[in-house]
């Protein structure tokens, strides 16, 4: 394939961004797209047809105010039969922060997200490490890089029984783990995940907030000018391109 391809393919690479009542980061992950090089589609809840994206972003928020449980109520969003059709089907879907809850709630995930161990909202720079550099998300990063995005949440605890604990780590599905504190005592410091396939990721930190230099953590490059969540906008784009 030539440079020019490439380029075109990127371009005309389509990643939905849906909005739900509640949702906070839409924008935010629809820049992350189009500075990775593709196009971001605006998609609503309330709608069940997904326009032919090639991929989906649920972003963060408190969705529907985080009533019942984080992400519950979004699970049975037209939108979300869809997302849960397509993403059997093969098409990458990246859940941040909420959108993992949404993701664990629609049983695309294993787990669950419940309240953080202290109780009180986390809002910090989050050092990660990547444990899985072969997902439709994380292609663009190596196994044991690490990198830094920001992490905000108040049921960032990830959960499971020591049986799915265990297929996670043998199965290589565990995306990220935290480095240095556990910031909501998630089981086995894990901060994401993956499905079998490699094309369903969900994390609790926004790599959709370090994509800009200038904008996002602190770095060896100076002040504010951290961009390593760019890599899973990158990758996904790189990922459609091979497919």
């Amino acid at each position: 394939m030539s440079a020019g391809t490439v380029e075109r393919t990127l371009a005309s690479a389509r990643i939905g961004v849906i909005t739900f009542p509640g949702t906070l980061d839409d924008r935010d992950a629809a820049r992350a797209v189009r500075l990775a090089g593709g196009e971001p589609v605006s998609l609503f809840h309330a709608d069940g047809d997904l326009q032919g994206v090639d991929a989906v972003v649920l972003p963060g928020g408190f969705s529907y105010g985080d009533y019942l449980r984080a992400g519950a109520i979004s699970r049975f969003a037209p939108a979300m039969d869809a997302v849960v059709d397509a993403a059997r089907g093969g098409m990458p879907v990246l859940g941040i922060c909420n959108g993992f809850q949404v993701l664990t709630e629609s049983h695309l995930l294993p787990g669950s997200m419940v309240k953080n161990d202290h109780l009180h909202f986390v809002c910090r720079e989050q050092v990660l490490s990547v444990e899985n550099a072969e997902t439709a998300w994380t292609n663009r990063y190596t196994a044991g890089q690490q990198i830094t995005i920001p992490l905000k949440n108040q049921d960032g605890q990830f959960v499971a029984d020591e049986r799915t604990l265990d297929e996670l780590e043998g199965e290589g599905r565990v995306a990220f783990r935290y480095v240095g504190t556990n910031p909501n005592g998630s089981r086995r410091d894990i901060a994401g995940i993956t499905n079998a396939a490699g094309n369903v990721v969900g994390l609790m930190p926004h790599p959709e907030h370090a994509v800009e230099a200038g904008f996002g953590p602190d770095s060896a490059e100076g002040h504010r000018a951290g961009t390593d969540g760019l890599g899973f906008f990158t990758s996904v784009l790189a990922s459609l391109v091979h497919a």
